[in-house]
């Protein structure tokens, strides 16, 4: 079975946490969504991040996510695939030596990579994006282009897929998103 490791945190976009997470539970993957500094039924605050006509994104109070796996206890090479909630969180989660390791492991090895919205943030940090195709929330554009990478500007309901790289860029594109991320994982979805 395979096993995918899903990066969140507290003030992650509660639908980028939530929504993954079972979308891959429902195709039968196995899912240890984890945080740093947390363990294993220590919950999280997420925040509900909406597009209401405003010059940005509205953010309001969502729902405690409890985390099924301590981070203490993750090693990157138990896993086929790495998914990162955008949100708040990013930003200080890029700040984590332990996430940045983990990230350019599933880069090194060639793993299925999923990162959307703000999650860019942590491939920004780990320099992993230089010479990459990839959407991200419009605001940490300009950040892909400062780190070589090359940012594209789609609709918020499509992703972008460049080698193991797999991009949207807010929750409204998670359909697209998944799909593309377990195509990467060899799944074959089909009605």
């Amino acid at each position: 079975m395979k096993k995918i490791l899903v990066l969140t945190g507290d003030f992650a976009e509660d639908y980028e946490t939530m929504v993954p997470f079972q979308m891959l539970e429902m195709l039968g993957y196995t899912v240890h969504t984890v945080c740093p500094g947390k363990k294993k039924g220590d919950k999280i605050k997420t925040a509900i991040h909406d597009f209401e006509g405003d010059q940005t994104y509205t953010e309001k109070p969502g729902h405690l996510f409890e985390l099924n796996y301590s981070f203490d206890e993750v090693f990157a090479d138990d896993y086929d695939g790495f998914v990162m909630a955008g949100g708040r969180a990013p930003e200080y989660l890029r700040l984590n030596k332990k996430v940045i390791e983990i990230t350019k492991h599933f880069f090194e090895k060639d793993k299925p990579v999923a990162s959307i919205c703000h999650a860019i943030q942590i491939l920004t940090v780990a320099k992993v994006l230089k010479g990459r195709t990839l959407t991200a929330y419009p605001t940490i554009g300009p950040e892909i282009e400062l780190v070589g990478g090359n940012y594209k500007e789609v609709e918020p309901t499509e992703a972008v897929v460049d080698g193991n790289l797999v991009t949207s860029p807010a929750w409204p594109g998670h359909a697209a998103f998944i799909r593309e991320f377990v195509k990467l994982l060899g799944a074959k979805i089909e009605i």
